[in-house]
Parts: C-alpha cells; structure tokens; sequence
C-alpha cells in the first residue's frame, strides 16, 4: 500500500496525528506529506511521555527516516514555518528531511491583518476563522494575485505581486476598516529575508511524490482540519477555505486519484467542534462539561476550548462517502468510560421529519435535532488494553455498534494518547 491517505472525518481534532504515527510506527514510512491548510491547524503526538504539537509541519518530521513535505495545496507562512522547526530544534529533536513545494503559496503578514479585521467587523456574523492569515491567502490565490513560494527567490517578480495584492487589500483596510495602508516595501523586505533559509528545502514536489510512488516506496498523505470543515462539502460557510476531503488531496499534491490505496477517515468516539456553525449533539450540560475536561477538549492550535458532543453516525456515513473511506482510526474511546450509557447520534429529526443521511441544506442542518440510540458503558479504565480482546465486552460492543452504524470498519481505535496505547480492531 504506497499511498495512504489519513483525514479527518468530523470538524478536525480528531486525532490525525495519533494515526499517522501509528502507521509509521507499524510500517516504514518514506514521505508524510501535508496537502491543504496551514499553522490554522495542529496535531498532538506523544511519544514516550512527550506531548510534540505540529502545526504546519507534517507530523511525520517527528517519524525517523521519513521526509516530510508541505506540497502545492498548502499556504505557507516563512515565520511560522521557522519558528516551528526551532521550537522543536531546541527541544533536542532529530529532524529529518523536509520538502516545500515551489508552488505553494505564502502567507504574508498582511493576510493575517485582514483576516483578523474582518472577522471584527463580520460582529455576530462572525465565521470563527483563527486570524492567522489562511482564508486571505486562499483569496488570493484563487483571485490570482496571490505569492507563491517561487516567486520569494525573484525580487522583482515578488514586488510585482505584492503591490498587485496591496493595491486591493490596502483599499479595503484604509476606506472600509479605518486602518493604515501597508507598505510594499516592508513586506517585500520581510519575505525575502527567509530566502536563504528556505531555497534549500525548495522542490518540485508533485515530481519528487510521483517518483517515490513509482519506485513502490510509501507515502502518508496527512489532512488537515477535516471533511466537515471542507469548503465544499462542509457545513459552509462556517469552514475552512481548502478542500480536506480525499479528491483534495490529489489536487493538493499534483498526484492523480489512482495513486491512492487507502483512505483512512480519523474519528472520535464522541464528536468536538471549534467556531461557529451548526453541530446537532453538541452538550450544554454536565456532560458537555466532563466529555471537555476529560478528553483535554483544547484546540492544538488555537487553544480555543472545543465544543463537544456525542457520537454523530450521520456525519460518520457521510464522512464515509464524500471521502470513500477504506478505514476508520476511532480515538478517545477511553474518554467514554464515565458513563454507564452512552447516546449515539443514529438519525436527525427536521420540522418532523426523519433523515437518516445529510440534510441537503444548511437551513435543515442547522435546525436538525438528534434522534439517540443508548449503549451501555462500561465503567472502568481502559488505557491499558493493548488487543481488541482486552477491551470489556461492552466497549467491543460499542466499538462494533459504531463499525455497523458508520458504514466503514474500524481498523483500529485509541485508548490513551500514548503512541503504544492502541488497540488493532481489523488487521
């Protein structure tokens, strides 16, 4: 199996980290590539006791022998790329190879300004973006006046787009927002001054990926956010501005769709969301409270607090199709073991209604209320269980209950945040 692909199967902090340090520890791994997104994002690993937060790297820089890669559907901040890598440089870490596309694009500082500024004046219609720049970026590049990575190793060209750019934005910020210009000239001065840092990292990535497939060697294509949040097919317009799902992998990596082996959909055993947006079992009570405390319910990146729920199978089936899942990687389950029943989310109700797949429109998601089915919990620790078999009867079973109602087998489910604390359901 090649090429593997580990997304996320619900509004993103699922664990995607988890799982793709468990592949890589199972199997050799040559290449971990990130392919959408960028620092709005963040995985937790730990490894022996240590708790290792990427947020723009692909976690794979933590998998020795591996090279990690920021391909083209990334947008790339040089500050938060550099401050990143030294974070973990000056923990002692060995890092290994890594690879940034030519083509991705740059995020520069003024992206971050305008993020943050017009989130402010959106008031109570606010999407809940992070304001570090990646919808901006986005703008940009799909309004082609965006910088791509390239262009910081041509001065004039990099002017040349960057004044294209300001020409809009600077309008924006000075006549709708009350704020100052931003000089050319400063940004320009910025960008260029990680040019000798970063031209060595600097490949053809789309290239260097198809050639390692051909050769047979193994690459991790690692999401970002999650399917939820997909400008597409999320719960627009409160998403992200990439498209996470698997077809956007291939377009974020220049790799075709028959590349591609498997697909594993990365999902809690309950359900998290942070921003704003619709999220039908979401909890405003006690258990809302302890599923938050418990499960550390804080993003990576944003340290924003998640708001949580319970299992949602609906999103699950969809998550299953709009991606083709192969797999489900099902973490947190030891987070569950305070209840001696659990609600699952199998169908929604709308103005009286049944629907036992996606709503067609927002307007019907946004007033869609869950209809629950409860299994029984099983009361007691379970981050010790290392085989399926060590699991008590009632986790298996809802462990397979969840296999049955999402439409796509579990291959294995985390039982502890600790890279040995997992548990293979389906080889």
């Amino acid at each position: 199996m090649p090429a593997i692909v580990v997304l996320g199967a619900q509004w993103g902090d699922e664990g995607k980290g988890k799982a793709t340090d468990q592949l890589a520890t199972t199997d050799p791994i040559d290449y971990v590539v990130r392919t959408s997104g960028g620092h709005n994002a963040g995985h937790t690993i730990v490894i022996n006791g240590e708790k290792y937060a990427t947020h723009l790297l692909p976690s794979g820089i933590l998998t020795p022998g591996a090279t990690s890669v920021i391909a083209n559907g990334v947008v790339v901040s040089p500050e938060a790329l550099f401050r990143e890598l030294d974070g973990l440089l000056e923990r002692g870490v060995e890092i290994g190879g890594l690879v940034v596309s030519a083509n991705a694009h740059v995020i520069a500082s003024y992206h971050s300004t305008i993020d943050k500024v017009t989130e402010r004046f959106l008031g109570k219609n606010q999407i809940g973006t992070t304001g570090r720049g990646i919808g901006p970026a986005y703008s940009d590049k799909v309004n082609r006046y965006g910088v791509r990575i390239a262009d910081l190793f041509d001065e004039k060209i990099l002017r040349e787009k960057v004044e294209a750019a300001l020409d809009v934005r600077n309008h924006l910020l000075t006549k709708v927002y009350n704020r100052r210009a931003i000089e050319v000239d400063a940004v320009v001065e910025e960008l260029t001054s990680y040019v000798d840092r970063l031209r060595p990292m600097v490949a053809d990535t789309s290239l260097l990926l198809n050639q390692a497939l051909d050769r047979g060697e193994t690459v991790l294509f690692e999401g970002a956010q999650a399917t939820m949040l997909d400008v597409d097919h999320g719960t627009y317009p409160f998403v992200t501005s990439s498209s996470p799902v698997a077809g956007g992998v291939c377009t974020g990596a220049g790799v075709g769709p028959t590349r591609i082996d498997r697909v594993i959909g990365v999902i809690k055993a309950y359900t998290t969301r942070v921003g704003s947006g619709p999220f039908p079992t979401e909890l405003f009570d006690d258990d809302g409270v302890q599923l938050q405390r418990l499960g550390g319910e804080i993003g990576v990146s944003t340290g924003r607090t998640r708001r949580c729920g319970w299992y949602d199978a609906v999103v699950a089936r969809y998550s299953s199709r709009v991606n083709g899942l192969t797999d489900y990687f099902l973490t947190k389950l030891d987070i569950l073991g305070a209840w001696e029943r659990i609600p699952v989310c199998v169908a929604y109700e709308v103005d009286g209604v049944r629907h036992d797949e996606m709503p067609m429109t927002q307007t019907e998601f946004h007033h869609a209320t869950p209809v629950y089915e409860y299994l029984d919990g099983w009361g007691t620790d379970i981050s010790g269980c290392r085989t399926f078999e060590d699991l008590p009867a009632n986790a298996q079973a809802y462990v397979r209950a969840l296999e049955e109602m999402s439409g796509t087998k579990i291959w294995a489910v985390g039982v502890g945040p600790g890279r040995e604390q997992t548990v293979v359901v389906n080889p």
